[in-house]
């Protein structure tokens, strides 16, 4: 399993803390640090049955300055989707926080001591 983390967030040192309290074996991805590319946020992407816009962290100075909540601009359809990846990966900052890739090739975005622990089960 590895864990998408931002080692600032709150949220990502409660996961990484029940992770180690559960005895996971887990690797850290730094995600701003080594950013994820667009393959890579599709595959996720693909893992946790969402779209790119249901991970982005619309409140970020990135995302106010990328202006992406005008739906004109950026299409929540598959006709935006693409746009959507290429923004992540240039902007990982925008990319929600933890997510964990499970063994059964599946992913939660773990930001509740639920959602971790659905990650460890799987």
């Amino acid at each position: 399993m590895e864990i998408w983390i931002n080692p600032a967030c709150s949220k990502c040192r409660s996961a990484l803390t029940l992770l180690d309290a559960e005895g996971a074996a887990y690797t850290v991805r730094r995600y701003l640090e080594d950013v994820p590319t667009a393959d890579e946020i599709r595959d996720v992407l693909g893992r946790l049955g969402l779209e790119p816009w249901d991970i982005t962290r619309t409140q970020e100075a990135d995302a106010k300055e990328l202006d992406l909540k005008d739906r004109a601009r950026w299409p929540r359809d598959d006709s935006g989707r693409e746009a959507w990846i290429a923004a992540l990966a240039a902007h990982p900052k925008l990319i929600q926080r933890p997510i964990i890739t499970a063994d059964d090739g599946t992913a939660v975005v773990a930001r509740t001591e639920e959602a971790v622990r659905d990650a460890l089960g799987r």
